[in-house]
């Protein structure tokens, strides 16, 4: 079922609420809420619109989930007030839910508040991606992310890297102890959030980019490294209690394609052998041809076989060394590489990896700086300058001359910016955006995300 279309049912002979209910996968409340039905009784003839999507909120402090209806079932899951939960079942007394893993289980419906959306609803997911502090500057996710986690599907952590000295291990990128990650992991499935690390190949030696391909080539290797690689991926995803395992190689050389190839497929069958979920990030690309040193090793039709979901990076049309100004993302951009990943494979594995930053490029120097969207505002504050929305990228900018008369321009996002993104997202019908990374966003997304889209949980 296409939960993004409208759907409605004309009522005939033998129909009834609950019926109804246990065929579209929702409650006899959620269809009589919808449609603003004073009774159960229906009519023959009668047009109802059906729910494309019902979930409760949890509305107590601390609620149980359990494997049956009814307080004696195991308990299979916690959640905490402002936990919600996809409806795939019920009636009046318990609901039928989906957890953040897949797992079904029943909730009190005392305990939760119901909510159907119709067919008029955009419906979307939302990942983000949670770092430490990076600078000054650049504080961590922690606080977004527990303030914003009922508008988060999901949270990847990129927290593990490729050790460099023994490439078939996995490594700590950030200072953290484990019972840190525990407790952010712990936090994200009591607010119904899938939570994945990310594991990438990222050692930041600046001017020495094949040190990342280097690394990626030792695991690579044979598939006895390879074999031994996914092993401790494995073990990670198990010692902090993910729910899989997510990954971002971003320098790999082209000669290691076919081997990048199969590790996406060895490891996509070992976390399917063991009911763990699988995404990965990929850089962007819009064509078969090799045209690009930084995407040409990835092969789209492959990853998208292997993988439950696939990251779409977008984030690379400005701001690159040597790259004009321009935006990080623009709509354009998006939806020319979206339409190639949708020719290898269905739309529904597909989510668009989009910037919450931005850039300051200085023309006279040619040179560009990392700015987040409060940097950018404070800029355009300083040097009192308006900000422009460029209606054909769909994105904000402004222009200043700094105090040395070299001349600047600022592309970056905001909340209306990041708006079209969703609806170009909800019109191709992808699962929805990612964004990179939480703490350095606009404060405004998050409002106008709850205001005029309904975020999904538990999407397999």
């Amino acid at each position: 079922m296409d939960t993004r279309k409208p759907i409605t049912h004309l009522v005939k002979s033998g129909d009834s609420l609950f019926e109804l209910a246990k065929q579209f996968k929702t409650t006899p409340e959620a269809i009589l809420r919808l449609n603003r039905l004073a009774s159960m009784d229906l009519v023959i003839g009668q047009l109802l619109n059906i729910p494309v999507y019902t979930e409760v909120t949890v509305n107590r402090d601390a609620v149980l989930v359990h494997n049956v209806p009814g307080p004696k079932g195991l308990v299979v899951a916690h959640m905490d007030r402002g936990a919600r939960l996809p409806v795939v079942g019920g009636g009046s007394d318990w609901v039928h839910v989906r957890l953040y893993d897949g797992r079904l289980g029943w909730i009190s419906r005392e305990f939760v508040t119901l909510t159907p959306s119709g067919g008029d609803s955009k419906l979307t997911e939302v990942l983000g991606f949670y770092t430490e502090r990076e600078g000054p500057t650049l504080p961590n996710s922690y606080a977004d992310f527990t303030a914003h986690q009922a508008e988060l599907s999901d949270g990847a952590m990129f927290h593990f890297r490729i050790d460099r000295e023994r490439p078939t291990e996995v490594e700590k990128f950030y200072e953290f102890t484990d019972d840190y990650l525990r407790q952010v992991v712990e936090f994200g499935h009591r607010h119904n959030i899938r939570m994945l690390p990310i594991i990438h190949n990222l050692l930041y030696e600046r001017g020495n980019q094949n040190v990342n391909k280097d690394v990626v080539r030792g695991m690579l290797a044979t598939p006895q490294t390879r074999r031994a690689f996914i092993a401790n991926v494995i073990e990670v995803v198990r010692r902090y209690d993910f729910d899989g395992a997510h990954i971002d190689f971003e320098d790999v050389y082209f000669e290691d394609r076919e081997k990048l190839s199969a590790f996406y497929r060895e490891l996509g069958r070992e976390l399917k052998a063991q009911q763990l979920y699988f995404a990965v990030s990929t850089p962007s690309r819009t064509s078969d041809q090799p045209t690009n040193p930084f995407s040409a090793p990835f092969d789209y039709g492959v990853i998208g076989r292997a993988a439950d979901e696939f990251v779409a990076m977008l984030y690379n049309e400005h701001g690159w060394p040597g790259s004009g100004p321009g935006p990080v993302v623009s709509i354009g951009w998006m939806e020319s590489v979206l339409r190639y990943a949708m020719t290898k494979m269905p739309p529904h594995k597909i989510i668009a990896a989009v910037s919450v930053f931005g850039f300051d490029f200085n023309l006279t120097a040619k040179r560009n700086t990392y700015v987040t969207y409060s940097m950018a505002m404070d800029l355009a504050k300083r040097y009192e300058q308006d900000v422009i929305f460029d209606e054909k990228t769909q994105t904000p900018m402004f222009r200043y001359t700094d105090k040395d008369g070299d001349r600047h321009e600022v592309w970056f996002e905001n909340a209306a910016s990041i708006r079209a993104k969703l609806n170009l997202a909800n019109r191709l019908g992808v699962r929805g955006l990612a964004l990179w990374r939480l703490g350095m966003e606009d404060p405004g997304i998050w409002p106008m995300l709850a205001r005029d889209f309904v975020v999904q949980k538990g999407v397999q």
